[in-house]
Parts: C-alpha cells; sequence; structure tokens
C-alpha cells in the first residue's frame, strides 16, 4: 500500500472514531450516546420504595427527601409505594417478587429465609447502629433499624386539666381512675384503635416483653405447650385491655379503621390517651396539637413501684435481592437512616448510639426512673412454632380475636392447642 492509500485509511478511521465521540451533534440534542442495549451513566434511574407510611407520603415529608437525594445522585428518582396493611400484604408480595428496590423486612420472616429475598448490606452501615444483628443470617446484616423508641401512654394535657386530673397516674389503680375521670368529662380515655388492629400489639406481644421485666419472654414461649394463661403476662395484658372495653373507656367505633381520626382526636383533646411508642407524638403534633399539650409516661400495667419500658428497634429496611439498582437502593438506605432526618420528623429515638435523643417528651418520661428493657431478637423457633400455628406475631390480629372473645380462657386454650401442635412439628 502506498503511502497516499495509507494517509486515506487512517484518515477514514479517525474520522469514524470522532464521529462515534461526538458531544454536539445535531440530531442528538440531548447528547446521549447510544450504546448496544448497555446503560450509560446518565441514565435515569427509578427507585421504588415501599413502606407503611402513607402519611409521609401524603404530607410532602418523603418527597423532601426524595428530592434531597436526588441532588447527591443526579438522574436518580425516588417513587414510594405505601402500603396500609403492611405487615400482611408484604408477606404476600414476597411470594409474588413484588418487592420494589427498597421495602421493610417483614417481622414475621425467619432470619435463615432473609437470603432469599435480600441483599447483604454494607458493615459501614452499622457503626455505633443498635440493634445491628436484629436481621442477620450467617454473619451478613439484612436490615438496619429505622428508629428506636420506648412505649408508654401518650396523653392530652389540656384533657388532663378538664377532667380534673392533677398527676399522671402512676400504678393501674390510679390509671383506671383517670379513666373515669376523663369518661365524666366527655373524654375518650383511650384509644385502642381496635378496628385498625395492628396498634393492638402494643396491649400484646409488646407489653409482655417488658412487664415482666424479662426481654427474653417471647423467646422463651417456645418452651412451653401453654404459653396463654389468665394468670401470667398474657392474661394480665389482655384483661386490661377488657376492663377498658367494659368500663367504656374506649373508642365507641371499635369496629371501623379509625387510626388517621384518632390523631385528630387526640390532637383536639376529644381523646385522652394512647398506649403507643413515642413515635406517634409528632404525627398527633401534625395533626394539630401544640407540642406542649402532649406528653408521655410510662404505662402503670400493675400497682407495683417498680416499672419497666421497652427500648425496642421501628421497622428494620432493606435492599429487595431482586432489585436490578442494589448499590444505589443501598445508597438511600444510607442515606435516609444517617442523614434525611427521619428519625427526628417522625419522634424516634436515634438509633446512633453516638447521639442523643431530641423528642421533648422523652424527658418527661425518663423523669419516672423507668428501667429500659433493650428488646431481643425474636429466634427462629419462636417465629417458626407461630408459623405452624397460623399465628403472624405483631400484627394484631389475634389480639383483637381474644380482646373480643366471651371467655378469655377458652379463646387461651383453642390457641393453646394450635401452639402445642405446632410445637411438635417443629420437634419432628
Amino acid at each position: 500500500m502506498n503511502k497516499h492509500a495509507l494517509l486515506f485509511v487512517i484518515v477514514f478511521l479517525l474520522g469514524g472514531l470522532l464521529a462515534g465521540c461526538g458531544r454536539s451533534l445535531p440530531d442528538n440534542p440531548d447528547n446521549i450516546v447510544p450504546t448496544d442495549n448497555s446503560k450509560t451513566e446518565t441514565e435515569p434511574v427509578t427507585l421504588q420504595v415501599l413502606t407503611n407510611r402513607i402519611d409521609l407520603i401524603e404530607n410532602g415529608v418523603y418527597r423532601q427527601y426524595a428530592d434531597e437525594f436526588a441532588q447527591l445522585h443526579p438522574g436518580v428518582t425516588v417513587k414510594f409505594e405505601g402500603i396500609t396493611n403492611y405487615a400482611g400484604d408484604i408477606m404476600v408480595r414476597l411470594s409474588t417478587r413484588t418487592i420494589g428496590d427498597v421495602l421493610l423486612v417483614p417481622n414475621s420472616i425467619k432470619n435463615e429465609a432473609l437470603p432469599d429475598y435480600f441483599e447483604p448490606l454494607s458493615a459501614e452501615l452499622f457503626e455505633n447502629v443498635r440493634f445491628a444483628d436484629f436481621k442477620a443470617y450467617s454473619g451478613q446484616r439484612y436490615g438496619i433499624a429505622t428508629g428506636a423508641s420506648t412505649t408508654g401512654i401518650v396523653y392530652n394535657k389540656e384533657a388532663f386539666k378538664r377532667a380534673g386530673i392533677v398527676n399522671v397516674p402512676t400504678t393501674l389503680e390510679q390509671f383506671y381512675d383517670a379513666c373515669e375521670k376523663l369518661k365524666l368529662a366527655g373524654v375518650v380515655p383511650v384509644y385502642l384503635n381496635y378496628g385498625a388492629q395492628w396498634p393492638l400489639m402494643t396491649w400484646g406481644e409488646d407489653l409482655v416483653s417488658y412487664m415482666t421485666g424479662n426481654p427474653e419472654y417471647l423467646n422463651e414461649m417456645v418452651l412451653t405447650d401453654e404459653p396463654w394463661t389468665i394468670d401470667n403476662a398474657w392474661g394480665q395484658a389482655i384483661t386490661i385491655v377488657k376492663t377498658l372495653i367494659d368500663k367504656g373507656y374506649v373508642e365507641e367505633q371499635l369496629l371501623s379503621n379509625q387510626w388517621e381520626a384518632s390523631k385528630r382526636e387526640l390532637a383536639e383533646g376529644h381523646a385522652g390517651m394512647y398506649l403507643m411508642g413515642n413515635w406517634v407524638i409528632n404525627q398527633v403534633v401534625a395533626a394539630g396539637a401544640d407540642a406542649d399539650d402532649i406528653g408521655f409516661f410510662p404505662f402503670p400495667y400493675d400497682n407495683s413501684d417498680k416499672r419497666y419500658a421497652p427500648l425496642s428497634p421501628d421497622w428494620f429496611v432493606g435492599v429487595s435481592k431482586f432489585s436490578e439498582h442494589k448499590e444505589l437502593a443501598e445508597a438511600w438506605i444510607d442515606y435516609f437512616v444517617h442523614d434525611s432526618g427521619y428519625m427526628d420528623d417522625s419522634g424516634f429515638l436515634p438509633v446512633d448510639n453516638s447521639k442523643e435523643p431530641k423528642l421533648p417528651q422523652f424527658k418527661e418520661f425518663v423523669s419516672f426512673g423507668t428501667e429500659f428493657l433493650e428488646k431481643s431478637v425474636p429466634n427462629d423457633t419462636l417465629l417458626e412454632i407461630a408459623g405452624a400455628a397460623q399465628m403472624t406475631f405483631w400484627s394484631g390480629d389475634y389480639i383483637q380475636e381474644w380482646i373480643a372473645a366471651p371467655n378469655l380462657k377458652d379463646a387461651f386454650d383453642q390457641y393453646n392447642k394450635r401452639w402445642k401442635e405446632a410445637r411438635n412439628i417443629s420437634k419432628s
């Protein structure tokens, strides 16, 4: 080949390369370089996040988080899907693998099953973080807590004043007396949210886990064929609820879901108290209450001087194993848990041990000298037996059934029979 022909070939090849690298071609105004079915760094990505916090979707708080995340990760859009009955519906979603990119980890799933649905999270996410090993298996962590909380009585101070309640009750007898005064003043003493179902777990698994002073109480249920009796913690807890209902100390429309309405009722002083986690306080304030009018004290579940309260994780969040954007999904979790402000906005206690709680009402709570019990990890045997007995812990459904039962002992006996059969299955 002569030198003129060689020069022609070189020019031709360079021309092709330059055309392929062009940045301002007239027929490509967006400056996007097409490739063979591969993604570029500038290609838009949408992350689907499943959540139970429909209120934060509707009031725009989650959108603010998503907008800030998009500034940190240009081209990434975060879309939220709110699920009202999250505890129940998410199990169906797991079976169909329609769980988006990021989701709250179901409490009823055994840890050994986590790798089937979730991606391991980086160790760096868990520095100074409480409850780090709650959602772990074989040395890998699959979920990180979105907040910490304790449980107690959230109350409206103005409603207490109208009812002539000078001091908050510190015994069960005083608690019933306060309920009677509120009722006489035309205030619903205690909102159970029976119709919403899930809040009833605060009167069930939550309450029995700390009223005994034994954070392993639930896990130790696997050692007996009859975990439910009238004279143990379960019987004591459900009896308190049934007493409140029998005395007319709860909402009238028990069967309908009045969760959102109940927050307004408490905010306006039409209701006096919740047994709920501290996370609900900011929601009551958002529903119209003056923050100074909302207080928080330990639940007086008996007449003794000793009082316990739980220190529990809220929902854990994880990355879907079926996500096509796992790195970005983990980046969202890192931002959401550590930098978004979600914990403070939601009234949670920090899961980061190096941070102090900012919730004003928490100072009132700790002034009563209550001893905190850090929640234990539910063991897989407990969840396995519960699953075989067709019980979904932390959903409130069977608590609802027991509350409505004409004879609590008979209801317990039925569940003890199922539990015993399930234990025998787990042993075989």
